[in-house]
């Protein structure tokens, strides 16, 4: 078992860093609210830090899930920031999704101080993260993904090195192009079937066996139909993923004129005031 430190204990990296020292590893937590972590200790054992650089030092592995690269750059970087207190030949582990851009940089400003980097988003949502099935996708050096992987398992049922730093966020990136189609899509069908007058749910369990089906229709489908968005991941935290994805496809010349018509569509949720809302409210839209 490892020392270990987690960064950011938001709706996932709380149940993440859970998971950690659930299987016994030595885990010090940080969060910008130091009541979080404090909660967490409680629940779970293991130290807070009141600084990134604090909670780091002696860790092997560093861990963190914040919002977005500023977040990301605030606790890694810096004078109080966690590679200042990470010692030669730990490893840094970012399960925040974020640009290949600032993986890049980060991991350059880790090689610089001899540390190892992974950018390892992830992806399952709220639920995936609470009970360790996660997916994560990472970016990095194979001896130094090869490092981490172990503990990486403690939250996550499928784990895979992509290629250099970057790589696991563009990779993350291809994920959330597929779900913006697939719950434009769904939300579709739901509201076609409705106005059709159709039982949608007897719809949606005969079509989900055929070449329709999809896990938001098997898990977003009835909720869809019965108007329920009170999930784990936000309408407001999916538009920050496409304008990550939107920017990097400027970059690299890929076409993706659905999801930028999605993320338009997004922006709708929002202006109704769902930003809160989970994705699949894409329906409301179709039915306001």
């Amino acid at each position: 078992m490892a020392k270990v430190a987690f960064l950011g204990l938001g709706v996932m990296g709380g149940p993440m860093a859970g998971h950690l020292a659930k299987k016994g590893h030595d885990v010090t937590v940080y969060n910008r609210t130091p009541a979080k972590a404090e909660a967490w200790v409680k629940a779970h054992g293991g130290a807070s830090a009141a600084t990134p650089r604090e909670a780091a030092r002696g860790a092997e592995i560093v861990f963190a899930c914040v919002g977005n690269d500023a977040d990301l750059r605030s606790v890694v970087l810096g004078a109080d920031g966690a590679l200042a207190g990470m010692e030669r030949g730990a490893t840094f582990v970012d399960h925040t999704t974020a640009s290949a851009e600032v993986a890049r940089e980060l991991a350059a400003a880790a090689a610089e101080a001899e540390l190892g980097f992974v950018d390892a988003p992830v992806s399952g949502g709220q639920a995936g993260a609470e009970n360790g099935v996660l997916t994560v996708m990472c970016g990095g050096e194979p001896e130094t993904y090869a490092k981490v992987e172990p503990a990486i398992m403690a939250f996550a049922r499928a784990c895979r090195l992509m290629g250099p730093a970057g790589a696991g966020q563009l990779t993350k990136m291809v994920n959330q192009i597929c779900i913006a189609g697939l719950v434009q899509g769904l939300s579709e069908g739901v509201h076609f079937a409705k106005r059709a007058g159709l039982d949608v749910e007897a719809v949606l369990e005969v079509i989900s066996k055929g070449a329709a089906g999809s896990w938001q229709m098997e898990n977003r489908g009835k909720t869809m139909n019965a108007g329920t968005f009170d999930f784990g991941f936000a309408v407001d935290w999916m538009r920050k993923d496409l304008a990550i994805l939107l920017e990097e496809s400027r970059r690299n010349g890929a076409k993706l004129p659905v999801s930028a018509l999605v993320d338009q569509f997004y922006a709708e949720v929002q202006s109704m005031g769902g930003g809160r809302w989970d994705t699949s409210s894409l329906v409301a839209r179709l039915e306001r």
